[in-house]
Order: C-alpha cells, then sequence, then structure tokens
C-alpha cells in the first residue's frame, strides 16, 4: 500500500554489513534519513564513508542487512529481487559517473532502452518517448548520434535523458560530473537545477566539495554515519548558456 502525503524517502536504522570470509565490515550504520519530494541534495563523504552504499540501498540495487526503507510511502525493504527490478526502473532514474552508454548505438537508441526493459514496450511505442526526453535535454539536433560523436557533457545529457524517459520519481546521480571539465560541468548542474526547478528529487552523489554549493541541501557520511544534515547557505546558480528555452525541460 503507498501512504499518500509522505516523504519520497524514508528510513530506520538503515545498517548494511558485508562479509568477506571471516571478516564483517559495517558499511553503513543505523542510518535515519527523510528526503522530501523535490528535494536537491548533495551526499557527500570520502571514500569509504558509505555514501556509495546509501546509494545503492535508496536505489533499490542492493538490499540493507537491517532496517526499514520506504520508497515513495511504500516500504521495500523486503521486497523480492525482481520486485525491486521493477521499482527501479519505474520510480528512479540513475545517472552515473562514466555515462554507460552503448557504443555503436545512437542516442535514441540508448534512452529507449529502459523502456524497451518494461514488459509490452516495443521500439516503436518506446521512440517517441525517447525523442521527448532527449528533446528535454537539448539534443533534439543529435538523436542519431552515436556516443563517440558527441562531447562528454552531450554524453551526459544523453545519460540523463536515458534516467529521465521512465518519468521517475528520483534522480540519483554518482558523481555525475567527474568526467567533465569546469565548462561542461557547471553545463550539467544547470540542467539539474532546472531539473529540480521542475519538481524532480535529485540526490548527488560527490567528493567535490564545490558541486555542494549547487545543491539546497548537503548530507555528509564519515564512516557509514550521517555526522552532518544541513541546508546549504552559501548556494549559487548555474550560470551556463544551454542553448535551450527556459521551459524546454519538463518533468510530467
Amino acid at each position: 500500500m503507498i501512504v499518500r502525503d509522505t516523504p519520497v524517502i524514508r528510513t530506520e536504522g538503515l545498517t548494511r554489513v558485508f562479509s568477506t570470509g571471516a571478516n564483517r565490515v559495517r558499511a553503513l550504520s543505523d542510518v535515519d534519513l527523510v528526503v522530501e519530494s523535490g528535494e536537491m541534495i548533495s551526499l557527500v563523504g570520502s571514500s569509504g564513508s558509505g555514501k556509495s552504499t546509501l546509494m545503492n540501498l535508496l536505489g533499490c540495487l542492493d538490499r540493507a542487512t537491517s532496517g526499514s526503507y520506504w520508497l515513495d510511502g511504500r516500504d521495500v525493504s523486503d521486497l523480492a529481487r525482481n520486485r525491486l527490478a521493477t521499482i527501479r526502473n519505474r520510480r528512479i532514474g540513475f545517472v552515473f559517473q562514466g555515462y554507460n552508454l552503448l557504443p555503436r548505438t545512437t542516442a535514441l537508441a540508448n534512452v529507449e532502452m529502459p523502456l524497451l526493459y518494461r514488459r509490452g514496450d516495443v521500439p516503436r511505442l518506446a521512440g517517441p518517448e525517447a525523442e521527448e526526453a532527449l528533446a528535454r535535454v537539448g539534443l533534439a539536433d543529435r538523436m542519431d548520434f552515436e556516443p563517440n560523436e558527441l562531447s562528454g557533457g552531450q554524453q551526459q545529457r544523453v545519460a540523463i535523458a536515458r534516467a529521465l524517459v521512465t518519468r521517475p520519481s528520483i534522480l540519483l546521480a554518482d558523481e555525475p560530473t567527474g568526467n567533465l571539465d569546469s565548462r561542461m560541468s557547471i553545463e550539467i548542474l544547470a540542467l539539474f537545477q532546472e531539473l529540480h526547478r521542475q519538481g524532480l528529487t535529485i540526490i548527488l552523489v560527490t567528493h567535490e566539495r564545490e558541486i555542494v554549493k549547487y545543491t539546497r541541501r548537503t548530507i555528509e557520511l564519515r564512516d557509514g554515519m550521517i555526522v552532518r544534515d544541513e541546508p546549504v547557505i552559501d548556494r549559487r546558480e548555474a550560470a551556463a548558456d544551454l542553448s535551450l528555452p527556459h521551459d524546454s525541460i519538463k518533468v510530467v
């Protein structure tokens, strides 16, 4: 059952322990977290802090050892893996540092991919939605280009369009500017900020302190625990010229 008027994310006592032989590593320990719909958050921490583990749990890519996780008001803590896969496909969009695009495959085909995983979807049905997603990120004129014909920033926009095509309630971005230069990083941050203004919930996982200033809230992890959770005071707006009309990015 989905409970209305609840946070998009809520966790209680979320813990993840990994066993390697005789050793047990506590990567995440008793994390209590609430994320309201429409927030834009930076999740920061050094290597080994637990931020990637937390992202994997929030993205239903992994399951906690103990604790509870509610996504859109639904308790997903103990769901079977196939149910979690369905939730990932329909409710969560992922953006990665390495883009993860299929080579020798057009931008349009890359963006269609999540829709083709859905039972009953075929290319002729997925195509219009993928075209719309690419247009939202300013790549209407690059749909037939393959990844090696696009700049790094354009490849990341394709990846963002692929994340958006299923109309998720949450966008999880893992080091989304890690492979980009300063100018392209600003372009991608500007795109995230515009998507946030349109109502999408965004969590940016990063170790770059500069990126924190482009979000509204910072959650810092250390040794698997939240040590800081506060609003961003010195906020910045990314001022990149995206060559996009102001209302061209729409989250439906």
